[in-house]
């Protein structure tokens, strides 16, 4: 058994809802803790099914972020001498 204290606020919400579709405040915390977890588990799934291609075509080069301004400098100057 698990004993919660809650503000005011979601107090007079709880008691609303309860109210309002005629079932019981613990039916009503047991919903909505079932609506959390379900979305907090597809959080999580979504970052495991993606983490196999996080960087998978990166360059390896884990500088990119640091040097980018000289790479491209060399770049456009290396095209220029091309013409």
């Amino acid at each position: 058994m698990t004993t919660v204290r809650l503000p005011p606020t979601l107090e007079h919400k709880l008691r609303t809802v309860s109210e309002v579709t005629q079932r019981p405040q613990s039916t009503v915390v047991k919903d909505a803790l079932e609506i959390f977890f379900s979305i907090e588990e597809r959080a999580a799934d979504s970052f495991q099914t993606g983490k196999r291609y996080f960087g998978k075509y990166g360059s390896g080069d884990g500088a990119l972020s640091v040097n980018y301004k000289a790479l491209l400098k060399e770049k456009l100057h290396a095209k220029q001498r091309a013409h």
